[in-house]
């Protein structure tokens, strides 16, 4: 039986720098080839193949699949929600070329499956706050939520039109240790961490009381990973599922902080990226992931708090003994 060869691009981002080890986990690391606009930090170079590549860049995008033999795509190249907003038309023409190229490759060289994330920036104010529903409206606020809904359009049409077996997930806000912010609405949920070991203190550009739908890193890639295994005669949603966890705001995840930091303090100064915020549900209602493929999330807030501290204190200036029973079990 032929070996999976899979290529993630955007590899270098918050997604795939946890995805791609979890790949090579599985499908060993000469297997899974990693590509980003960005060059190799020095210290990953020896983890498996990476390639410098232009994900725009059709011939070269071409080329790389050919002389891999790549037969799965994972495509995470992306301009987030805060950062396309200060230069939309480039963030169209990265997130929406980006899967017409990809898509276009699949029917062209009949790869086995394509996964692209859509975001929970498709919806709008015209949506449910809470338990948004798989097929509630969207009408996005931004330019990363319009080319995310429009993404999704193509997925369906390519299945449709082409049989091309490309499978998503609306992933609400991510939350990882491996990467630092990437200019999303929801990093204030991977900022505020960072500057509690750091500083002891964070600057909230959403308000106190901002609720928004949240997942940690580790079950983001398991999810993504169990949809790609899927039979594909389960999978009743062709545009792209909605994904959920929990919920908090940024009181709440200061006030799990502290419970490790007692120090920790936590101020406000909402800027441009309230008024994303809040045209965005609090809750998604992810009742067809967890009928078709079975999803179910493991992460609550308790248990992000604690891993996350646990792996930013290390080899900065704060010692374990300044965080209060860091190594304890802890329950909410």
């Amino acid at each position: 039986m032929k070996s999976d060869n899979i290529l993630v691009v955007g590899a270098a981002g918050q997604i795939g720098t946890e995805l791609v080890p979890a790949l090579r986990r599985i499908h060993g690391d000469l297997h899974v080839v990693a590509a980003d606009l960005r060059p190799l930090a020095k210290e990953k170079k020896s983890a498996g193949p990476y390639v410098q590549l232009d994900v725009l860049n059709y011939g070269a995008l071409a080329t790389l699949i050919t002389r891999y033999d790549i037969n799965q795509v994972y495509l995470l190249a992306a301009t987030l929600s805060a950062i396309g907003e200060k230069d939309p038309h480039r963030a169209w023409d990265l997130n929406m070329q980006s899967l017409l190229n990809i898509l276009d490759l699949a029917r062209e060289k009949r790869l086995a499956k394509v996964f692209w994330p859509s975001s929970i920036a498709v919806f709008g104010p015209d949506a449910p706050r809470t338990a948004c529903p798989q097929d509630a409206v969207k009408s996005p606020s931004t330019v990363y939520g319009i080319s995310k809904a429009a993404g999704e359009q193509w997925c369906q049409y390519y299945w449709n039109k082409y049989r091309v077996d490309i499978r998503s997930l609306r992933y609400p806000g991510l939350i990882s240790h491996s990467a630092p912010p990437g200019g999303g609405t929801t990093d204030f949920a991977v900022d505020i961490f960072h500057q509690a070991v750091r500083h002891q203190k964070y600057t909230s550009f959403l308000p106190a009381d901002t609720c928004l739908p949240m997942m940690y890193m580790s079950d983001a890639v398991r999810a993504t990973m169990e949809l790609m295994e899927a039979p594909a005669n389960r999978l009743l949603v062709k545009t792209s599922y909605n994904l959920s966890a929990i919920s908090f705001t940024p009181a709440q995840v200061a006030k799990s902080i502290a419970r490790y930091i007692p120090a920790f303090t936590i101020d406000y100064a909402p800027d441009n990226r309230q008024s994303i915020a809040d045209s965005w549900p609090s809750s998604l209602d992810d009742s067809a992931a967890r009928n078709d493929w079975h999803w179910d999330h493991e992460y609550e807030l308790a248990g992000i708090t604690r891993d996350m501290l646990l792996h930013l204190v290390t080899g900065t200036e704060l010692s374990l003994s300044g965080i209060t029973d860091l190594l304890s079990p802890i329950s909410l």
